[in-house]
């Protein structure tokens, strides 16, 4: 229903009601008190408070003192017509439009209508009379019932029924205030009926009231705002963490300010683009203005530290007039958002719904308080996306991993079963081990982001790039038959094989393709990437580039070959261990050495550990290498005691080891057989076989610990476990992973990682080793963050028993055993 068609009704009601009511109570009037009585109602309703309900706006005015006052001096029907005047006058200069303006002068002449009824049910005497003070306060308060009543009846026929919030908002300053304003009005009377001079009294004491009145006003407009801000606060609590949540958090800022729009410019985050989300009332979702970088709100509320920015068609200077009929408004708050990478957003808040009612001080304060929570869960919606951006791709080179390759390719080879085709290349970089070996790991991933940029620059424009375990890489081609992919590998590789600059030196980067297609090859991701993995293994032997054939199935019988020998390797010597030195961040004491176990195979070589244990996993022999390590590390700590020198040693556990029946027991007769005490063994555990239900669920680690020894978390940060969970279980210290740790001399970020995980585990009472030290920059770094121990290439590489025992002699020194201790300790000589 229109604001018209309820005016229109509102004069349909008003009229005769008032005919019956007031014209036979008509009678002469004294002038100069009708022009006193329309004066003070002008005035009245001149300290008035606006009451905002969507697009209506209504004020509440200390009207029923002048009413009261109006209604003893000159009667119902005089009092009718100066009120609609006053009222009439007093809205129109405030702006109101039109029908609202009918509409008011209808509520007035209603509520005195009103009032000549109850005074005709309760008749008034004199002024000096109890029951006729009575008698105009109960006709006073119907009154301003009614006149509540038919606002908001006009509300529901324009806007729908609101809900129970509205009655408050209207009802309330009625019983509050109404009475006070009928009583000060007959105690006015009162006076002036003893003395007319008694208005020297009594005009100050109006004017204080007037001002008091305001006062509360503002008290309440300023309450109510707080409210709003907490509800705010809850709703945005409660919004989903993606792009639907963004734009919950925009309408709620919508809805508590009453704005016409609002939007929010988020900058670009990860590898998602800029965004702009506008919630408006004609439901647009774009607008100019809040997405140019150089308007000239948008600049301010980014590079001003003074808090929301405010502005106003009637105080805009011209450029700000320029920039706010470019958006077609005439209120705006601008302020800035700040995103979880530090860069700064930018929110706008355009024109209040209400007719009369502008944004002021008050509104920019709402929207500086909600700011916080807005930050927040922006940077928490932020933060997630990371978490779930982190899970899909490769950390060091910011490609997709072998996760979201899979889901690349099943999506779609999914998309059409029948014709879809697909090409995969496999690269591995051919010299990625020796690099590693010998300039350590951050020149092995200078060298992986050079071969990632290369790729990036010569792969076809549709392809997916993907980065793998180690030195491989993926690429995927969607819509490429089998002999496309193999062009495109061999065109891919020529121009990857070049010279670039890594660590200071010029090195070769060579590439070995394996190359597998859909369908020929497979159907889902798991089969073509394992056809891939063995045509991958065949192009060393094929000039660099391999085609998957059925015929290469046979080379894989050579992981087969390999898990028959496990045992005899072991029993012969193959499987031997190096020993890698940990020391102690502030005294440079020896206090333990890793153990890390090698194959070295008489017709294959060096087997990559990853090869052989993983083998070991699948073939549930993981036991038996894990008790071939652990009495090797054993036997090398006793030679050691035997020499009355404490060294302890630490061993590698695999999450399928946790899951023996008997582990404990052969733990504990290891130790008995070597006469080691627990305290010189620390197994370590991986972040996953930790978080693991099965292990979680199980006694097997309060059982290992109970054996004295000690248990390390490897590789943290890796996971998805956290220091909280660590309280729940026996773990004495924790491995920062060396990606943390390699970066740290150059990535303030990984920095801060190292710092947050020793703090934390400090706090929970765990011991922080840190791994891939590499030069003395990162060492101090975590010494001064309170770092435990160290372990990396700066202090020694794995070496094998003899080296082991050069290195000790040459490199380290004796002290003698500390205050309760039996037994002498290493140091590192400076």
């Amino acid at each position: 229903m229109s604001q018209w068609t309820v005016a229109w009704i509102g004069i349909a009601v008003a009229v005769p009601i008032a005919l019956w009511a007031l014209v036979p109570m008509n009678k002469p009037v004294d002038v100069p008190l009708l022009i006193a009585a329309f004066l003070g109602f002008l005035a009245a309703e001149s300290f008035n408070v606006q009451f905002e309900f969507r697009k209506q706006s209504f004020s509440w005015s200390p009207s029923e003192l002048a009413f009261v006052m109006s209604l003893v001096a000159i009667g119902g029907s005089w009092t009718a017509v100066a009120w609609a005047l006053g009222i009439g006058v007093s809205v129109v200069v405030q702006g109101y439009p039109r029908p609202k303006v009918v509409f008011n002068v209808t509520v007035v002449v209603l509520e005195v209508c009103a009032a000549v009824g109850v005074l005709r049910l309760l008749p008034a005497g004199d002024i000096v009379d109890p029951s006729t003070w009575f008698a105009y306060l109960v006709a006073v308060l119907v009154a301003s019932m009614v006149g509540a009543a038919l606002i908001a009846g006009a509300i529901c026929a324009t806007q729908g029924y609101p809900g129970r919030t509205l009655w408050a908002s209207l009802f309330v300053p009625v019983v509050l205030v109404g009475p006070v304003s009928v009583l000060v009005g007959l105690a006015v009377l009162l006076l002036v009926s003893v003395t007319p001079w008694a208005w020297l009294l009594i005009a100050p004491l109006l004017g204080a009231l007037a001002l008091v009145y305001r006062r509360f006003g503002s008290v309440t407009r300023e309450g109510h705002s707080v409210e709003r801000v907490y509800d705010f606060a809850r709703r945005v609590e409660q919004v989903s963490p993606d792009e639907a949540g963004t734009r919950q958090i925009v309408q709620a800022v919508r809805e508590l300010l009453n704005a016409e729009r609002v939007a929010l410019w988020l900058p670009p985050y990860l590898d998602e683009e800029p965004r702009l989300v506008v919630s408006a009332e004609n439901g647009a979702v774009w607008y100019d203005g809040p997405g140019d970088p150089d308007d000239v709100f948008r600049r301010r509320a980014v590079t001003s530290d003074g808090g929301p920015l405010l502005v106003s068609m009637g105080r805009a200077d011209s450029e700000e007039i320029a920039a706010l009929a470019r958006r077609g408004v005439s209120d705006l708050i601008g302020a800035p958002v700040m995103t979880a990478a530090g860069e700064p957003g930018y929110l706008e808040v355009c024109d209040r719904r209400s007719d009369i009612v502008s944004f002021a001080d008050s509104d920019r304060a709402a929207l500086d308080s909600m700011l916080t929570h807005v930050n927040a869960a922006i940077r928490h919606q932020q933060l997630l996306t990371q978490i779930r951006y982190d899970a899909d791709h490769d950390r060091l080179t910011g490609l997709p991993n072998r996760q979201r390759l899979a889901a690349e390719i099943d999506q779609l080879l999914a998309e059409d079963p029948v014709g879809a085709r697909a090409g995969l290349i496999l690269a591995a970089l051919g010299n990625y081990t020796e690099v590693t070996d010998t300039l350590g790991h951050a020149a092995s991933d200078e060298l992986l982001l050079v071969t990632a940029g290369l790729l990036r620059e010569h792969a076809p424009p549709q392809a997916l790039l993907a980065r793998m375990e180690g030195e491989q890489f993926a690429v995927l081609l969607p819509g490429l038959s089998l002999a496309a992919t193999e062009r495109a590998a061999r065109r891919l590789r020529e121009a990857a094989s070049t010279r670039s600059r890594v660590a200071g030196l010029d090195l070769e980067v060579t590439l070995t393709i394996g190359v597998a297609a859909a369908p020929v090859h497979g159907t889902d991701a798991g089969m073509l990437m394992q056809r891939a993995d063995v045509a991958l293994l065949a192009a060393a032997d094929s000039g660099g580039v391999a085609s998957y054939h059925p015929v290469l199935d046979q080379q894989s019988l050579r992981r087969l070959q390999l898990g028959t020998e496990l045992e005899q390797a072991m029993a012969d010597g193959q499987i031997s261990v190096v020993f890698q030195p940990i020391i102690d961040a502030q005294t440079s004491d020896i206090v333990s050495v890793e153990t890390l176990v090698r194959w070295a195979h008489p017709r294959y070589g060096s087997i990559p550990p990853d090869d052989f244990i993983h083998l070991a996993e699948q073939i549930g022999r993981i036991g038996a290498v894990t008790d071939h390590v652990l009495d090797l590390a054993l036997a090398r700590c006793r030679r050691w005691l035997d020499q009355d020198i404490a060294l302890s040693v630490a061993v590698n556990l695999s999450v399928h080891c946790l899951t023996e029946p008997d582990l404990v027991s052969r733990v504990r007769r290891a130790l008995q057989r070597h006469g080691v005490p627990g305290e010189l063994l620390t197994l370590e555990l991986t972040e996953g076989s930790v978080v693991d239900d099965s292990v979680r669920d199980s006694s097997v680690l309060g059982d290992l610990h109970a054996l004295g020894l000690r248990l390390s978390m490897d590789d943290f940060g890796t996971g998805y476990s956290s220091l909280s969970q660590l309280r729940q279980l026996p773990i004495d210290e924790v491995k920062i992973d060396k990606s943390f740790v390699l970066g740290m001399s150059t990535s303030q970020g990984e920095s801060f990682i190292a710092r947050s995980i020793i703090e934390l585990a400090h706090n929970l009472g765990l011991r922080v080793v840190a791994e891939g030290v590499e030069d003395e920059l990162t060492r101090n770094l975590l010494a001064e963050m309170g770092c435990d121990k160290l372990q990396g290439f700066l202090v020694s590489r794995p070496l094998p028993d003899d080296r082991l025992e050069t290195w000790l002699l040459a490199r380290t020194g004796v002290r003698s055993a500390g205050p309760g201790a039996t037994h002498r300790r290493l140091f590192v000589r400076a």
